[in-house]
């Protein structure tokens, strides 16, 4: 049957129309969109017959009984592959897709610009104080401008723990501040650390010398909760931790003492255990802590870019093509081998 109609599906998920409008032009492949509330019939009649699944990459905005587990693979015997919306793919059980022969990629890159900027945002915002003075400008008198004084960071130490897509950006936008870089990735060598803008340390290294730290790494196995009540004592004293990354890489209640103790001097968080947090989260209660809501990847610019990657790599897959953001190598020759049987 070589007219087999290509079947790719997503969530009602907002998702920018880049990616509907790319994969409606191309020959033999339909879209189909199902709702995560209210109609799950609805929802399993689009999914188990779906070749791609499209799947929110957001842990907290999309209910668990759609994430790409073992029970949803179950029900979708033709599924090929799993396209996560993100960089991240905390929705996603890469190991059952792996064991059930289905790739899984992700949209690595995509919306690396606007994470970096929001990074280097947070380190302004929090080393100048801005956040503080906006606050107290708004709610006193009577407090002078000395009261809120903050640092420059030119001339400061910044560690990237990860220096993958976002983390080379950050590292160059840093470098037109006059900030010394390091870095730490057990992927890369020195020489590639040093060619993408840093210089490369062990872990303790970049937190005992570096004035601002910030997390780029994907949350995994190995990340969660490395930064704990120990790695933070580990820091400056006086020193800025910023997150872009992953919520549950660092320890928010480890972060609250070290915040409260002065040991730290401020943070900023763009990710959270619990996506938004709640109201009486005591980091919001912090007038040295600049919160946002996972934000830092959501801009016009960076949306538009991940559909428009995401519906690229799920048109070259079905025509035939590797994917160049392949999470799951190793699924490959399974994935091969039911794609020849499933789509002949």
């Amino acid at each position: 049957m070589a007219g087999t109609q290509k079947r790719v599906v997503r969530s009602d998920v907002w998702i920018d129309g880049a990616f509907d409008a790319r994969l409606k032009r191309e020959p033999g492949v339909s879209v189909g969109v199902f709702p995560i509330r209210g109609n799950p019939a609805a929802a399993w009649d689009q999914l188990s017959a779906a070749h791609v699944y499209h799947v929110s990459a957001a842990k907290d905005e999309l209910p668990q009984e759609w994430f790409a587990r073992a029970d949803l693979l179950a029900r979708c015997p033709q599924l090929l592959c799993v396209s996560s919306s993100g960089a991240g793919y905390d929705t996603v059980d890469v190991a059952a897709c792996t064991a059930a022969g289905v790739i899984v990629v992700n949209q690595a890159g995509g919306n690396a610009p606007s994470v970096a900027e929001h990074a280097l945002g947070l380190m302004l915002g929090v080393s100048r104080r801005m956040l503080e003075s906006d606050r107290r400008m708004r709610r006193e008198r009577g407090f002078s401008r000395e009261d809120v004084m903050g640092h420059e960071i030119g001339g400061k130490t910044l560690g990237l723990v990860g220096i993958g897509h976002t983390g080379s950006r950050v590292a160059r936008l840093a470098q037109a501040f006059g900030m010394q870089v390091l870095a730490t990735d057990p992927l890369l060598s020195a020489e590639e650390i040093a060619r993408r803008g840093a210089k490369s340390v062990s872990l303790p290294e970049l937190l005992a010398q570096s004035d601002i730290v910030s997390l780029h790494c994907p949350r995994d196995a190995s990340t969660m909760k490395m930064m704990n009540a120990d790695t933070f004592a580990q820091m400056k004293k006086g020193a800025i931790f910023i997150s872009t990354a992953r919520g549950g890489i660092h320890d928010e209640a480890a972060l609250v003492q070290a915040l409260r103790s002065g040991h730290l001097a401020g943070a900023g968080l763009d990710v959270w255990d619990q996506e938004p947090p709640p109201l009486d989260h005591p980091l919001l209660a912090m007038d040295n802590v600049f919160a946002t809501f996972h934000t830092a990847g959501v801009t016009h610019e960076a949306r538009r870019n991940v559909a428009t990657i995401a519906a690229e790599q799920i048109a070259g897959l079905l025509a035939g093509e590797r994917p160049p953001r392949l999470v799951n190598p190793e699924a490959w020759a399974a994935y091969e081998k039911r794609r020849a049987q499933i789509l002949r």
